[in-house]
């Protein structure tokens, strides 16, 4: 893959998830998710193909559940709507896969705090 094709999926997975995240935010009712993120949009070169990464704040609850209600519910209406914002020749099959990255950092950042706090009072009780 050269380097011009990758800008341009870049470009259209950048384009694709700031209208999702619009249409997201006004269009979908649904109160299971009403506190989504989508976080990227990565489009295969051929662009038949954008899995969207999505997180739920506050608390990432029932992700199956909501991957289920955007895979199966609502991508063929995510795709029609995105299509009127996002001009392409065809529009790529969405795929939303709850992104876990935020979650796992969460969790190794309280997993240093705690071996940092378990190394002070060892280290204080050396001096």
């Amino acid at each position: 893959m050269n380097e011009r094709e990758f800008d341009r999926t870049e470009r259209i997975g950048a384009e694709m998830k700031r209208a999702l995240a619009v249409l997201v935010r006004d269009q979908v009712k649904d109160p299971r998710l009403a506190n989504i993120t989508v976080h990227e949009v990565r489009v295969t070169r051929d662009l038949a193909h954008a899995k969207v990464y999505f997180t739920c704040f506050p608390s990432d609850e029932d992700t199956q559940a909501q991957e289920r209600l955007l895979n199966k519910q609502l991508a063929g209406f995510l795709r029609h709507a995105l299509a009127q914002e996002v001009r392409l020749r065809a529009m790529p099959q969405l795929h939303f896969v709850h992104d876990e990255s935020i979650a796992k950092g969460e969790h190794l950042s309280s997993l240093i705090e705690q071996a940092v706090a378990q190394e002070r009072p060892a280290t204080e009780e050396e001096h």
